[in-house]
């Protein structure tokens, strides 16, 4: 199963909020809601999270066996 409980912590360590992410960097509410409920993103989404919050993948998402 894949988590995205890592981008969170990451989005506190890099002190950047949603609101940030929404204003400045136009990610949708949509999208955000996809990550607070663990449902699916494109591997594009993740490489644009990547490059806002200057991170690696691993700081945004989690695999964990079922």
């Amino acid at each position: 199963m894949i988590t995205y409980e890592p981008f969170y912590e990451t989005m506190k360590a890099k002190g950047i909020t949603t609101y940030k992410l929404i204003k400045d960097f136009n990610i949708s509410r949509s999208l955000l809601d996809r990550l607070k409920h663990n449902k699916p993103i494109s591997t594009v989404t993740l490489n644009d999270l990547c490059s806002i919050l200057d991170c690696t993948p691993a700081e945004i998402i989690r695999y964990t066996k079922d």
